[in-house]
């Protein structure tokens, strides 16, 4: 049975912490490829926070084109309405039951997902991954961690696994401000994906 790992969020724009987390997920787990799915633009968001679904789906693509285990789906940008993780997975599910899901996540979003929206259909359609960061550097923040996937998995009779990534300080709002004040994001995500991003946004550097 095919094992792919699922990358969602707004990616505005992605950056190499995403690319290291997919790989790290990838790796540690024996998945065969990993699923970037990014989601709509929120439409209480402002424009000028949210690059355009276009623009982001453009630079996953060219993030991603180099590595033959990732790749990009449009599935919930296509979708009309709010965009609910529980009703991405049973949609995979319908279009390919035959695969296992692996849905990746950061240890902050797993401390809410009691509150997303029907936890218990993306846990029985989905095995989750949820990444702590900074191999020891922040260990009383891993415990807590730890202790929700614990307590998920009593609740939900679920298997959440929690893994390890490196410590980067990296944010797509800190790369949307460095480019706004006129300052290089050069190694902070792939050559192809900055030079398309400042093209879009009319930067330009040396």
């Amino acid at each position: 049975m095919k094992r792919t790992g699922i990358m969602g969020g707004t990616f505005n724009p992605v950056h190499i912490a995403h690319l290291i987390l997919a790989e790290h997920a990838l790796e540690q787990f024996a998945l065969d490829e990993i699923m970037f799915l990014p989601s709509r633009r929120p439409a209480y968001k402002p424009a000028e926070e949210i690059l355009p679904d276009a623009v982001r789906f453009q630079l996953l693509q060219l993030a991603t084109a180099e590595n033959p285990a990732f790749y990009v789906s449009d599935l919930e940008l296509k979708r009309e309405g709010n965009t609910y993780t529980a009703d991405t997975m049973l949609q995979l599910k319908q279009l390919e039951p035959d695969t296992d899901f692996y849905f990746i996540l950061g240890g902050d979003s797993l401390m809410k997902f009691e509150r997303w929206y029907h936890p218990e259909i993306i846990l029985a359609n989905a095995h989750l991954l949820a990444t702590t960061r900074g191999n020891g550097t922040d260990t009383a923040k891993q415990e807590l961690v730890y202790q929700k996937a614990e307590e998920l998995n009593r609740r939900f009779h679920s298997d959440i696994q929690v893994f390890t990534t490196p410590l980067m300080e990296i944010s797509s709002t800190e790369i949307r401000k460095r480019l706004q004040n006129g300052q290089s994001v050069r190694y902070l995500m792939p050559e192809p994906v900055r030079s398309c991003l400042e093209d879009y946004v009319g930067v330009k550097q040396a």
